[in-house]
C-alpha cells in the first residue's frame, strides 16, 4: 500500500512519521486557523478567496509568517503534494495554521507553522446530493458573536456538541443559532433560503464563517439573475422558504429536503449547481 505524505513547512514527510508535541498550541489553546480547499486536478478551486479569509484571519489573530509564506508557497506545495500522493482528480486540501509553541496563554512568539493533508474525493465536479437533507436547530449552545466567529479555527466545540445533537436523532446536519437565536449556519456550511426567487442568507455581523463557497454562490446567484439578501433568518423564515440549501468549499451545494414537518423543492439549487460547475470547469 502506497505511503500517504503531509507538508509540514515545505517538508514531505510519511504520516506516520509526524507527530504534534504536547506543548502545540493548537492542541492546548486552539490557536489556529485552517482552511479545507476543494482541487480539481492539482489545481486549488477559488484559492484567492481561500487566501484572503486566511490572511485576514492571521491578522486577527496576530499571526505571523516568515519571509516565504505566500500565497504562490502554498499553491506550490498544494500541487506537489497532490502529486506525490498521486491524487489527479477531484482532492480535499486540509491546510491549518498554528502559532508555534511557547509560553501559556501569552505565546512566546507570534510566527506560524503550517501543516497540509491532502485525500481523495469521489467526485471531482460539484455534485448534487439525490436526496435532500433532513435537519434541525441545535438549541444546546448558542455561538456567540465577536470578531472571530468569521474566523475557521480550532476551537470547534460548539459544531462537535452540534454533531453529537445531530447523531443522536439521525439528522443529516443540523443548524446553529446565534446569541441572538437567529440561525447562523450549519456545523459545517453557510445556509441559504429562497423564497419568491429571492435569495436570502445571514450576513457576517450574524456570526457566521465567511465561507469561500457562501462567496462564490452569491456572485454566481447574482450573474444568474437572482436578487440576493444578506439579513437574520428565524426559524418562521425556514417554515415559509420554498428552499433550503446549504454551501461549503468541499461539497459545494447541498439542498434540504425537510425540516421538521416541512417540505423544500430544489429548483433554484440545481441551476446554481450547474452554474458552479460552468465555473470550474473552464
Amino acid at each position: 500500500m502506497p505511503f500517504n505524505y503531509i507538508c509540514h513547512n515545505g517538508e514531505f514527510l510519511k504520516e506516520d512519521d509526524y507527530s504534534l508535541t504536547h506543548r502545540n498550541r493548537s492542541f492546548c489553546y486552539g490557536d489556529a486557523l485552517f482552511e479545507t480547499i476543494h482541487c480539481l486536478g492539482t489545481e486549488p478551486q477559488f484559492f484567492e478567496n481561500h487566501w484572503n479569509r486566511l490572511s485576514q484571519g492571521m491578522k486577527i489573530l496576530k499571526m505571523q509568517g516568515d519571509g516565504d509564506f505566500s500565497r504562490q508557497l502554498l499553491e506550490h506545495y498544494i500541487e506537489k503534494l497532490l502529486n506525490k500522493n498521486r491524487i489527479f482528480k477531484g482532492a480535499r486540501i486540509r491546510l491549518t495554521i498554528y502559532r508555534n509553541e511557547g509560553g501559556l496563554y501569552s505565546p512566546e512568539s507570534n510566527v506560524i507553522s503550517w501543516l497540509m493533508e491532502s485525500s481523495a474525493l469521489e467526485n471531482e465536479h460539484y455534485e448534487l446530493n439525490s436526496k435532500g437533507l433532513n435537519i434541525d436547530i441545535f438549541d444546546g449552545v448558542h455561538k456567540p458573536v465577536t470578531v472571530l466567529s468569521n474566523l475557521k479555527t480550532t476551537n470547534a466545540l460548539i459544531y462537535v456538541l452540534a454533531g453529537i445533537f445531530k447523531t443522536e436523532n439521525n439528522l443529516d446536519e443540523c443548524f446553529v443559532l446565534n446569541q441572538y437565536g437567529r440561525i447562523t449556519e450549519s456545523i459545517s456550511s453557510n445556509v441559504f433560503l429562497v423564497k419568491d426567487e429571492k435569495i436570502v442568507t445571514p450576513p457576517l455581523f450574524e456570526g457566521c464563517i465567511a465561507g469561500t463557497m457562501r462567496h462564490t454562490v452569491m456572485g454566481i446567484a447574482k450573474h444568474a439573475g437572482y436578487s440576493m439578501e444578506e439579513r437574520g433568518i428565524l426559524e418562521t423564515n425556514l417554515l415559509s422558504a420554498d428552499e433550503v440549501f446549504l454551501t461549503n468549499a468541499i461539497q459545494g451545494i447541498r439542498w434540504v429536503g425537510a425540516y421538521k414537518d416541512r417540505r423544500y423543492f430544489n429548483f433554484v439549487v440545481r441551476k446554481l449547481v450547474a452554474r458552479l460547475n460552468e465555473e470550474v470547469f473552464v
